[in-house]
């Protein structure tokens, strides 16, 4: 429960539109959600301003569900990354209103009444066109969490005439995440060219010697610009999840 829920929670039993007993009841809602197989914080929100995330990779279709079902029912938004076909096919079945994005192979689904807050504005630019997975993973996230963001693709340093037709937008950006694979470069030259946070996220993306994503790693982790930061190899949801929580900040009344 949020400080504004106990508020208005309180004023309704002060009001007599909520019992002493009713509200005892909900002030009694459990900090976790035992369901065998998983035991989730449903008190995650309060602490940390957004739900627990549903990791779904490794989890059987069935335990995915009933970790959903069990959010639903404790008043929670739901979100679940790395979200297999067959999860999503099983899904959709139980929950048809739930937004799943199959290229990001995520699963939203908001309480009731949920509009995007659209907060300030989160760019999420790729080297290449391979690496569009990790950056839609990493857009969905921001957007669910409540910022407003957009995509640049295909802008890497083999051609860096392509990145700077965007220089300008960019530079009106509060964060930008530089999805990249390969040799990993892109970040730094983001970092050089603009004054606000870039997140880098390092890819698999590339030949034998990328060694699935560690040859960028290591680069974006070596980087010459000072502004930039580095989540793990393929994290879209890393890279979005700070990216929002960054802008959720800034924006805190």
């Amino acid at each position: 429960m949020t400080p504004d829920d106990l508020k208005a929670l309180l004023t309704a039993v002060g009001d007599g539109r909520v019992t002493v007993e009713e509200a005892a009841e909900r002030l009694g809602d459990p900090a976790v959600g035992d369901i065998g197989f998983a035991t989730l914080d449903l008190h995650r929100r309060e602490r940390c301003g957004f739900p627990e995330v549903i990791l779904a990779e490794g989890k059987t279709a069935e335990w995915t569900e009933g970790a959903v079902r069990r959010m639903v029912e404790a008043g929670q938004d739901v979100f679940a990354t790395r979200v297999s076909a067959d999860q999503a096919a099983h899904l959709a079945a139980h929950f048809p209103q739930a937004d799943q994005d199959r290229l990001a192979r995520t699963f939203w689904l908001p309480m009731p009444g949920w509009q995007p807050a659209n907060l300030g504005r989160v760019w999420v630019v790729t080297a290449g066109t391979s690496d569009l997975p990790v950056a839609q993973e990493a857009l969905v996230t921001a957007r669910v969490m409540g910022a407003r963001a957009d995509l640049v693709v295909d802008v890497g340093v083999a051609g860096i005439h392509r990145l700077l037709r965007h220089r300008d937008k960019l530079a009106m950006a509060d964060v930008v995440v530089v999805v990249a694979g390969m040799d990993g470069a892109l970040p730094s030259v983001v970092g050089g060219l603009i004054d606000c946070p870039v997140i880098a996220v390092p890819t698999s993306v590339g030949y034998g010697a990328a060694f699935g994503g560690v040859a960028a790693l290591l680069t974006m982790l070596n980087s010459c610009s000072a502004g930039v930061a580095v989540v793990n190899i393929d994290a879209g949801f890393k890279a979005g999840y700070v990216a929002a929580r960054i802008i959720r900040r800034m924006y805190k009344e």
